[in-house]
Parts: C-alpha cells; sequence; structure tokens
C-alpha cells in the first residue's frame, strides 16, 4: 500500500509522522511525502522569520532526516498533475540555481493520496502586487523580506550618520488580519534589536510602518474589543492604521488607495487574504470552490475520488456557523491539525475495513501576539459557555503554546519540551535577532 502525502505543511507533516509510525514504520505501507523545499517552519511563525525574531535556520524540521526517525520518506519535488485514471502524481523537473537538472520530471503512483499543499497569497488580481509586494507564504519569502529590510537598516542607518536626519525606512503591509498586525509589532521590535546590536542612529521616529486594511477593522475574526485593543497598541508603537481603505494598484514607489491617496513606500508585504493553488481548478473531475479550494466529503475525501483526501488550506470543507449561516472551514493552523488527526483515523480504519468517521471542525479560539509587547486572544469553550478573552503575559503564553503543541505534534513531548529548553540556552550563547 503506498500513502502519498503533498506537502510538508504543518496538516502534511503531522499526518506524514502519525502515518509513519502506525504504518510505515511496521511495514504495513509505504509512507511518502513530497515537498518542494528541505525544511518545514510553522507557517503561523513566518511573520517572524520575516523580521528576524526567529531563525529559521535553527527552529526548521529537516523533512528527510525526520522522515528517518518517523517511518516515512521524504521526496523533494513540485506537484504539477494528477493522474487519476493511473492513479499517479507528476513532479516537475527540480533545477539547480544554475538551471541544471537536479531531478527529471518524474511520477510518483500512489493507492491512497492526500492533498495538503497549503495555500498562496490572493492578490485580487490587484495590479502591481505580483511585481513590487512580497508575500508571506513560505520560509523564502519571509527570507526575502528579511534581507531586504536588513539592507534597510544598514542603509537608513549610514544615512542618519551622513546627516541626513528626515530619512526613513517605510514600509506598507497590505491586509489587517493576524499576519499584518503581528509584523507591524514585530518590525517595531526589529528596530530595537537592529539598534542594540550597533546601527544606534536609528530612533522610533526613524521607521514609518503603515497598515492598511479594506474592512472597517483589524482583526475581523475576534470581538470588536479586542480589535480596538490591537489597534490602540499597534498606533503606541507608531503604526499608522488605515481601515475602510482599498488598494487599487502597487508600484516601485509605493501604494495607490482607491480614494486617491498615494501611500510611500520602500517596503511592501501583502497579507490580504489566500487561496488554494489555481492548478487545482484544472484537475479534471475534482469540484473546487471560489477560492479553488477541493471540495471534500465528510470524511475528507475529495468528492468524485475516494482514493484521494484533501486538508487543510486547500481543503474546501463545508460547515455550519455557531449563528446557523453555511460556510466553509476556515484556512487556520487549527484546521490543518484537526484535519489531519481525522485524516489519519480515516486511513488507519480503511486498512482495517473500518467504517470511516466524518470530520467536524471544533474552533478553539484564536489568539494574535504583538511581538513581546502583548498579545490578545480569544479562547472558546473555556470557564464561560461563549469563550473566554485573553491579553497580556496570559494571552503571550497561550499564543507561544500552540507553537509547542505543533512541536509535541511532531516530535513528541519529550523532544518538544527539549527544544523549548535548547532555545532559551540559545538566548545566552547566540544573538536573540538575526542579523543577516
Amino acid at each position: 500500500m503506498q500513502i502519498v502525502i503533498v506537502g510538508g505543511g504543518a496538516g502534511g507533516l503531522e499526518l506524514a509522522t502519525k502515518l509513519g509510525k502506525k504504518l510505515g514504520r511496521k511495514g504495513k505501507a509505504e509512507v511518502v511525502l513530497i515537498d518542494r523545499n528541505h525544511t518545514h517552519v510553522w507557517k503561523p511563525l513566518l511573520h517572524e522569520v520575516a523580521s528576524g525574531s526567529l531563525d529559521a535556520d535553527l527552529d526548521a524540521v529537516t523533512y528527510r532526516a525526520h522522515g528517518h526517525k518517523h517511518g516515512f520518506e521524504f521526496e523533494l519535488g513540485t506537484l504539477n498533475g494528477i493522474d487519476r485514471e493511473r492513479k499517479v502524481v507528476q513532479l516537475s523537473a527540480l533545477l539547480d540555481e544554475d538551471g541544471r537538472e537536479v531531478l527529471p520530471a518524474r511520477e510518483r503512483p500512489y493507492d491512497t493520496l492526500v492533498l495538503a499543499i497549503g495555500s498562496v497569497s490572493n492578490d485580487f488580481n490587484v495590479s502591481g502586487v505580483g511585481e513590487h509586494c512580497i508575500f508571506l507564504d513560505s520560509p523564502v519569502q519571509a527570507h526575502r523580506f528579511h534581507r531586504r529590510l536588513v539592507d534597510g537598516f544598514i542603509r537608513l542607518n549610514q544615512a542618519l550618520k551622513s546627516g541626513d536626519s528626515v530619512h526613513k525606512l517605510r514600509v506598507a503591509i497590505i491586509g489587517g488580519g493576524a499576519t499584518g498586525v503581528e509584523l507591524s509589532a514585530e518590525l517595531y521590535k526589529a528596530r530595537e534589536w537592529f539598534s542594540t546590536y550597533g546601527l544606534t542612529a536609528i530612533t522610533p521616529q526613524h521607521l514609518d510602518v503603515t497598515l492598511v486594511e479594506a474592512g472597517p477593522r483589524l482583526l475581523p475574526a475576534l470581538s470588536e474589543r479586542i480589535s480596538s485593543g490591537a489597534r490602540e497598541e499597534l498606533e503606541k508603537l507608531g503604526v499608522r492604521v488605515m481601515v475602510n481603505t482599498a488598494v487599487v494598484s502597487a508600484g516601485p514607489e509605493g501604494l495607490q488607495t482607491k480614494g486617491g491617496e498615494a501611500i510611500a513606500a520602500d517596503l511592501m508585504v501583502w497579507a490580504a487574504g489566500v487561496k488554494a493553488p489555481d492548478f487545482l481548478r484544472d484537475i479534471e473531475g475534482l469540484e473546487t470552490n471560489r477560492a479553488n479550494q477541493l471540495v471534500v466529503e465528510p470524511t475528507l475525501q475529495v468528492k468524485g475520488d475516494g482514493a484521494i483526501y484533501a486538508l487543510g488550506d486547500c481543503a474546501g470543507c463545508p460547515m455550519t456557523r455557531p449563528d446557523g449561516s453555511e460556510g466553509w472551514v476556515p484556512p487556520r493552523a487549527q484546521s490543518a491539525h484537526q484535519m489531519a488527526s481525522a485524516v489519519a483515523h480515516n486511513i488507519l480504519a480503511s486498512a482495517r475495513g473500518k467504517p470511516l468517521q466524518p470530520f467536524r471542525y471544533k474552533d478553539l479560539g484564536s489568539l494574535v501576539s504583538l511581538s513581546e509587547y502583548t498579545a490578545f486572544g480569544r479562547l472558546m469553550g473555556g470557564l464561560a459557555r461563549g469563550g473566554i478573552n485573553l491579553e497580556g503575559k496570559i494571552a503571550r503564553l497561550a499564543y507561544v503554546s500552540l507553537y509547542r503543541m505543533h512541536l509535541a505534534a511532531i516530535h513528541g513531548w519529550p523532544r518538544a519540551l527539549l527544544l523549548a529548553l535548547t532555545e532559551k540556552i540559545n538566548h545566552f550563547v547566540r544573538p536573540r535577532f538575526k542579523l543577516h
């Protein structure tokens, strides 16, 4: 039995780890994880990689080594098609930086296929966004932003030391969801660390961050009170928050809004929404929704093919919201985690000839961290029937615990606790911030 999992994000890696332990190690199935990258970084932390608060070289999980330890095989590759009749996935040729072929275009057979390829930024066809804005969909893009941020601070420090007192580093972030809000705060923490490590000419007044949101408020998934609190904290740091502001174009000098205002920027980040990759629409016989997600049955098998499962951001899973309206399971890390557990259960049940179970999404709440300054959130089903609001140190602790739980899901709690200890030790022996 060949189980192929495409996508090593939170859900895909957790699933490969579980199936590797249950089936791969025991020789009951060949479990293969395919991803275009060599390593895994938890996507909710990419804004920290972008700012430099997190060093992905230290925190990343190497797929090949992890697979060796947990009973699955890793294959480097990018999915470009599925032949459902022959039950093979088609992978593109892999080229190195010089354009030389490392791996040829090839096919990989499967008995059971799991698509966990995540999502990409949705630019809503806004002119110039693809050319001039940076997305934060992958560690490569986060590293790209970080390099530009480092160069920008070094350039700014030199200009200030040369007597140019009016020069600033201008960053525009489009999208007032969790990524945009968290990155805005991280940039001010980055400014502090750069000043600590030698770029002493830069003060808070030399960093100009503009956060642009098309809707009426930040963090629409959270309560209005939390949204207002987050906005107040950001404005205290110096962030210029613009709500009810739609961006109609991006250019080399900045953004243009629907109201005719120009927002000058040296760096621009687009974090205004996500969608599943476009090629999913072209898989013949499979149904997709408006966000390109593969529509799935309650068992998370895709409609039209019981041999294929979808989970995480690429899965269009219908749900009934608490207010009774119909919608889709939201593209969040907790969704991918819950779906990975459900798919693992159903694949194991299928192997044993037992009935499959329907997936039921449970909203555990939302948490947003404004770097080390403060945090906000709401946990569902806690001490109160409608959930409890958190802020400050307690919310920050809960936020950090989410990452620890992800590490425990892929490493087990003993190793996750050792990694937490290693992180604390690194605070004493390494710089607290990635400076290159």
